[in-house]
């Protein structure tokens, strides 16, 4: 009888890591994957039934087990991209999952537990708070994986997006999951059995979801007779991570090639991506430390000077710092450098950088960990104070370098200080991969509707494109491959969304809703009232009869 038991038990534990594993994989293939560069972004409603599913017939004591499975399972298929820059990234980013899923699914757990008949329409702003507070904030903010992003391509239904940014789409994508997930969680029988209690939320969902798409038909900017503004955007397919005086010399070479026909068809400004030239042109046109590097930046200053065309740049920006011992050190930021006839017009440095990579705290408890990251030639940049708003040729425009256009409330930023247009320049050759370029490319799309202003985006091998305010793809050029964008994009004035005006208010309603509704379940519970406490008592619902 005990053996029997016990193997029911781990059947029932292998069915429910199987759910998480098929959960994982519905999750991964919703956003551009292995097997869809675009992605199957229908997947992204019901990618997390399984995972709901199991929250609901998972025992208390496996929920914190099975929080830390899904966390590094579904991160390690989503990122697999990671493993081809370096294999360490996989033991860094999916245990990073890990441990959040480690303090999310019990959130889930305790919204299941405390309202077993609604406890679905709690889960999913807990996941909303979950994806803003604990994914989008702090040192380890990162946003790739929010299920809102999915939709990047379902136009019509993103377009709420200028109210509630990315947020309220990913409240109305995690739903039918949440619901579906309650509606199974005794299996397919109790769906069944239990069919008309899903009728008035079903009907509510339905109902909002005409309502969102009907706000996706009227709200779009119209964007005829609007300034166009024509730039050339060049994508040299060379990564900078390749150093050296060859490869900085290849770089040149191939970014001037393509400059020079793009220049041929009167662009108002040509744009390279992120440290598309690596030597750092005003320190090293300044002090001249390295003569054969020196003669690159002689020649590439001397090529801006030939053509009067505006320049924007990603370029290493090194400048000396008084250390508190009053010694004068180098310091470098990642820069984005605005060129006119030569000369330097203004200068952005890169304000949130890429933990891990570009940043790394050099604080005692983890300078071990530094010193690793140093010895595989990471190189650490300096964190740019001011969100410089550039203009030429009379449009104002801002330059977020690289994953700082997957952070909506740093682009709202740049469009409070007075941009009408959004320059992302990004270097995603590292990754070498399309889907993951992909996926760093559907979140510019929410960063043109949350603001309703166009976005342009010049990579280096990435995805080099033209968004218009509406999150519309106007023109793309081929990945990983060398050659240039040439494309005009609407110049958006005097309009500002609630978006741009309020910022992220949603998730901060939706946790403040999550814990008062936590708060009156656990009260509720305490005094003995409301249909929990007496089921808890006399008739608990039905459930895996060896859990």
């Amino acid at each position: 009888m005990i053996l029997a038991k016990k193997q029911s038990l781990l059947g029932s534990v292998l069915f429910d890591l199987a759910l998480l594993v098929i959960s994982s994989l519905l999750f991964a293939l919703s956003f551009p994957s292995f097997l869809s560069e675009w992605g199957w972004f229908p997947l992204g409603f019901l990618c997390l039934v399984p995972l709901f599913a199991v929250v609901h017939r998972a025992r208390w004591t496996a929920i914190p087990f099975y929080g830390i499975f899904f966390g590094y399972v579904s991160y390690a298929i989503f990122n697999y991209w990671l493993g081809r820059f370096h294999p360490l990234t996989l033991v860094v980013v999916p245990p990073i999952y890990a441990g959040w899923f480690l303090l999310t699914l019990p959130a889930l757990k305790l919204a299941d537990t405390l309202f077993p008949s609604r406890g679905f329409l709690l889960q999913s702003a807990i996941w909303v708070c979950y994806e803003y507070f604990i994914k989008s904030q702090g040192y380890l903010a990162y946003a790739y994986g929010i299920v809102g992003y999915t939709q990047y391509q379902f136009q019509p239904f993103i377009q709420i997006a200028d109210l509630t940014g990315v947020w309220g789409v990913s409240l109305l994508v995690v739903y039918p999951s949440a619901l579906l997930g309650s509606a199974i969680r005794d299996g397919l029988e109790s769906l069944r059995e239990n069919w008309r209690s899903l009728l008035a939320p079903a009907a509510a969902y339905a109902a909002l979801f005409a309502a969102v798409l009907l706000y996706g038909a009227v709200s779009p900017v119209d964007t005829s007779g609007m300034r166009q503004w024509k730039l050339a955007l060049v994508q040299h397919n060379i990564d900078p991570w390749r150093g050296g005086y060859t490869a900085y010399r290849d770089s040149l070479e191939a970014l001037a090639r393509q400059s020079e026909k793009a220049i041929a068809e009167a662009p108002e400004m040509v744009v390279w991506s992120e440290t598309a030239f690596v030597p750092a042109i005003d320190w090293h046109t300044r002090y001249r430390t390295d003569l054969q590097i020196y003669e690159l930046v002689r020649q590439l200053r001397a090529f801006l000077d030939a053509h009067p065309v505006p320049f924007l740049i990603g370029n290493d920006d090194g400048r000396l710092k008084r250390q508190e011992s009053g010694e004068e050190v180098r310091v470098d930021y990642n820069a984005a450098i605005l060129f006119d006839g030569g000369r330097i017009v203004d200068t952005y440095r890169k304000l949130h950088l890429v933990p891990f990579t570009e940043h790394f705290p050099d604080a005692w408890p983890v300078r071990w960990m530094r010193r690793i990251l140093t010895s595989m030639d990471t190189h650490f940049w300096e964190k740019g104070e001011v969100p410089t708003v550039f203009e030429a040729g009379g449009v104002r425009f801002s330059t977020p370098i690289c994953f700082e256009d997957t952070f909506g409330c740093l682009c709202r930023g740049f469009f409070r200080g007075g941009a009408d247009v959004l320059v992302n320049i990004t270097n995603d050759a590292w990754s070498f991969s399309t889907a993951g370029a992909m996926q760093h490319m559907s979140m510019a799309v929410f960063r043109a509707v949350e603001n309703r202003r166009s976005v342009v985006r010049s990579t280096n091998a990435g995805v080099t494109c033209m968004i218009d305010p509406n999150g519309l793809i106007l023109r793309v050029l081929p990945p990983f491959t060398e050659g240039y964008l040439l494309g005009s994009v609407p110049v958006v004035k005097g309009r500002t969304t609630l978006y741009t005006a309020w910022g992220d208010w949603l998730p901060w309603v939706l946790l403040c809703l999550s814990g008062a509704a936590i708060a009156a379940g656990i009260v509720l519970r305490l005094t003995g009232r409301g249909k929990w406490s007496r089921m808890s008592r006399n008739e608990a619902p039905r459930a895996n009869p060896h859990r």
